[in-house]
């Protein structure tokens, strides 16, 4: 809600032809308080939303009321009770993810988080140097962020992995033989999708690092895309021509990978490459 209000209220402000500058001279604000509620960043009051319309001219008691329901729902935040283990920019795309109607990942390292068990969650973190209790918070919210896939009308959901996240044994054999199967499983469901790039096509472009693409139920939401760039430092982007650019590179990705009715296959290969390595 927070993400649609700050979309309408930039619309706005640009039909009314004002800037930030000027908005927060008219209201007597601060320019960064503009500048935050229009980025996301903050909440808007209601008193608050209600001097923002005057100033854009809006007058129609139904449309000011529909844009007050969503300032007030979106004062708080998903997955703000977990400020005390996961980031800001985390909790953000939590959110984001919650309300997107269609998922893509693409994931050259682990499993995406969405699609995790407990125990395989539980061993990237002790790996990462997470302490017991952050660890149990943290599975906690994951688990909390898995329950969008068991919605009455779950998000679509297409999924790429490196075949090098399925050979990859965290938390040893029996934890990741779970995890494989777990991800057979979904795959199964109407509305997830897995595909794997083989190790025979070597390199290619999105090897370099994962990233997901968000869509929204709502035309005028703008698609996002989120890119976790190196430890702790992670960038969103809304900008129409630059998700596009990540659309097209999932479209290639699903061209250059596996069929998804072979998915099995990859499943079974990594599975028997376990019981070789322990021989």
């Amino acid at each position: 809600m927070r993400r649609r209000l700050r979309v309408e209220l930039r619309r706005m402000r640009g039909e009314a032809d004002l800037t930030q500058r000027d908005v927060a001279a008219a209201l007597d604000w601060s320019p960064s308080k503009v500048i935050r509620i229009e980025s996301g960043q903050v909440g808007i009051s209601v008193t608050d939303l209600r001097a923002l319309l005057a100033l854009y001219g809006l007058t129609d008691g139904d449309a000011v009321d529909e844009l007050a329901g969503m300032a007030r729902g979106s004062k708080r935040q998903p997955f703000s009770d977990y400020r005390d283990v996961l980031s800001a920019e985390t909790i953000r795309f939590f959110g984001y993810e919650a309300s997107a109607s269609l998922i893509r990942h693409v994931q050259p390292l682990v499993v995406p988080g969405l699609l995790q068990t407990e125990d395989y969650t539980r061993a990237l973190l002790h790996a990462y140097g997470t302490d017991a209790k952050s660890i149990d918070r943290i599975v906690e919210s994951r688990r909390e962020r898995q329950e969008a896939l068991d919605r009455a009308e779950p998000p679509e959901v297409f999924t790429i992995l490196d075949e090098a996240v399925l050979r990859r044994r965290v938390g040893g054999t029996a934890v990741m033989t779970r995890q494989l199967r777990h991800l057979e499983v979904l795959a199964e469901r109407s509305k997830v999708t897995i595909q794997v790039v083989p190790f025979d096509h070597g390199a290619y472009e999105a090897i370099q690092g994962p990233f997901v693409h968000l869509e929204f139920q709502v035309p005028s939401d703008p698609d996002v895309v989120f890119v976790d760039n190196v430890r702790n430092a992670a960038t969103f982007i809304d900008d129409v021509e630059i998700t596009a650019q990540f659309q097209e590179s999932f479209f290639a990705l699903e061209d250059l990978a596996a069929p998804p009715g072979k998915f099995g296959r990859f499943v079974e290969r990594a599975i028997g490459s376990f019981s070789e390595s322990a021989e």
